[in-house]
């Protein structure tokens, strides 16, 4: 494998949000993102500059980890978001201890099935490992059956946490998580 996993540099926001646009064009982008490609495309350059800063080399509550092609091609990303104990996440829950959450979970089709998401997840965890996380977690639509079934390859376990999705009560998002080893 041929592929540099790295953090992103804040100066390299061009290449994130292109990046962006392209997974939220996936099939099952209306499924494992929580944005649509127009709301995306719509936000101003300076949304995706501020955005690179805040999980750029360097930051301290979240970094954004991708796998550049030997072409300097950007195949795959991963962010990871530090939750401190005693806050509320974004669903309105209480965080109970120092975790990671993980999303943007992205790898071009062409490329998929090579080993590059394993890679992606072996560098987010470490990267919140480091930062002494307790856990990782991740939330993954019900019916996103292919992200299921990888991240339980990898160790990720289900906790029972059931996320509701807006106002429809028939689409729920489920925790997973790994533990700290």
């Amino acid at each position: 494998m041929n592929y540099k996993i790295r953090s992103i540099r804040a100066d390299e926001w061009a290449a994130a949000k292109e990046l962006r646009l392209v997974a939220l064009q996936d099939p099952v982008a209306h499924l494992a993102f929580l944005e649509t490609y127009d709301t995306a495309l719509a936000q101003p350059d300076s949304f995706y500059q501020e955005r690179a800063v805040g999980v750029a080399e360097g930051a301290e509550k979240a970094q954004q980890v991708i796998a550049e092609g030997p072409d300097g091609e950007w195949v795959g990303t991963v962010t990871v978001l530090l939750e401190e104990a005693g806050t509320v996440d974004w669903a309105g829950f209480a965080v109970e201890r120092k975790q990671g959450h993980l999303v943007g979970v992205f790898v071009r089709p062409e490329v998929r099935g090579i080993g590059l998401t394993e890679v992606l997840f072996d560098a987010a965890l470490e990267w919140a490992w480091g930062r002494g996380v307790e856990r990782v977690r991740l939330i993954v639509h019900e019916d996103n059956e292919r992200a299921r079934r990888f991240y339980g390859k990898v160790g990720f376990v289900p906790t029972g946490v059931v996320v509701p999705l807006g106002g429809n009560v028939d689409e729920r998002e489920l925790e997973m998580v790994v533990e700290r080893p």
